[in-house]
Parts: structure tokens; sequence; C-alpha cells
């Protein structure tokens, strides 16, 4: 039964948004009487707070399929940004959820924004302890390298979503992949040990 409403929630929240989500619809959706849904939840803010760490393990599990096949380190880290983009292209009502849509109404809500404001580092973050552990990367450029890549990403993907800047999904990819190798070759010249390269169609970075 529990499952009933939070899928319904989920359902309503991709279709339309958080400023459609109450408690009426929801029951609608899910088949049952509103009265029954206050027998599993507190109230409308448990059920979208679950939603959200529905929806980033979804995305998690979403980056690790498209990011398994590629080789550790760099590679596999640059897979892992990409895929993160496309599960937000794909499903733009998550991303409306997590960075545009206005919480102020639904109180006691500090406990998912660190969820939400890291979900990039947190899908990347088995690759950057990879890359500090093997000095691909030094362990205190990480952090900052982080936050390049993390407003650098949700910039495009804002861009993109709300088509501010009207360019097509391939010049999404484009810059993502020019920004991705800009940031992380600048932080490679620094590492230690060993030999690097980071490509795509439109740039090559060698690291010796």
């Amino acid at each position: 039964m529990k499952g009933y409403f939070l899928q319904a929630t989920k359902d309503l929240l991709k279709a339309e948004g958080l400023k459609n989500v109450n408690v009426r619809n929801i029951a609608d959706r899910a088949g049952y009487s509103y009265a029954t849904l206050y027998n599993y939840f507190k109230d409308i803010n448990d059920l979208v707070f679950l939603c959200v760490y529905d929806f980033y393990e979804e995305c998690e599990q979403h980056v690790h399929a498209h990011a398994k096949k590629q080789e550790r380190g760099i590679k596999r880290l640059r897979a892992s940004i990409r895929g993160y983009v496309d599960f937000f292209v794909q499903y733009p009502g998550i991303f409306a959820l997590f960075f545009t849509e206005d919480f102020g109404s639904f109180k006691d809500r500090s406990h998912v924004t660190e969820v939400i404001s890291l979900s990039l580092d947190r899908v990347c973050e088995e690759e950057w302890n990879y890359c500090v552990s093997k000095g691909i990367l030094k362990a205190d450029r990480v952090e900052p390298i982080k936050s390049q890549l993390r407003h650098a990403t949700l910039g495009l993907l804002l861009l993109y979503i709300n088509q501010r800047a009207g360019f097509s999904y391939t010049e999404l990819i484009n810059r993502l992949n020019l920004q991705t190798n800009a940031i992380l070759g600048s932080s490679l010249n620094e590492a230690g040990p060993g030999n690097f390269s980071v490509h795509n169609s439109l740039i090559t970075i060698k690291v010796k």
C-alpha cells in the first residue's frame, strides 16, 4: 500500500511537477482514499522527500550502468558525468524537482538539500576515490574540481532543459565534453606519477 502512494507521487512529479502534488491528487492516482495515505505517511512532505531519495537512487543506477564498461579512472569519471547529464535530459521533471522547484512550502526540507546539491559528486564518488588512490589526481585538488564540474554541468543542463540557449542535444554533449576535459585536464597537469590522456572528437589533452 505504501508503495502505491509513493509511485503515484513519483508519477505526478515526473508528469506535472511539484505544484500539482497534493493529497487528493496522489490518492486519486493511487486508487485509494486520501485518508488512507495518513496511515502510512506523516504528511505530504514525507512522500515528496522519499521521492527525492528514490530519484537519486535511479540516477545513481543509471550513471553506473552507463559508465561501468569504461576503464577505471578519468575515462569512467567522464562517462559518469555524461550518464548524469543523460539521466536528467531523459527526465526533465526530476531535474525541475531537484534544481528549480520552490520547496518553500515544504517544511523540514534541510535533510534532502545535501542529497540534491551534491548528487553529481556522490554518483562519481567511487571514481574520485580511485583517482586519488592511484595518484591520478591529488587529494587536495579533488574538492575544487568537484565544485567546478558541478556548477558547469548543472549550468549546461539548466540552459538546455529550459531552452534558454537554444542549442541541440548534440551541442549540449559537445559543450559538456569541452568543459569536462578542460577542468580535468588542468588538474591532471598537476597530478602525480603516470601518463594520462583525455580524448574526444573536439579536443585532446595529453599529460606526462
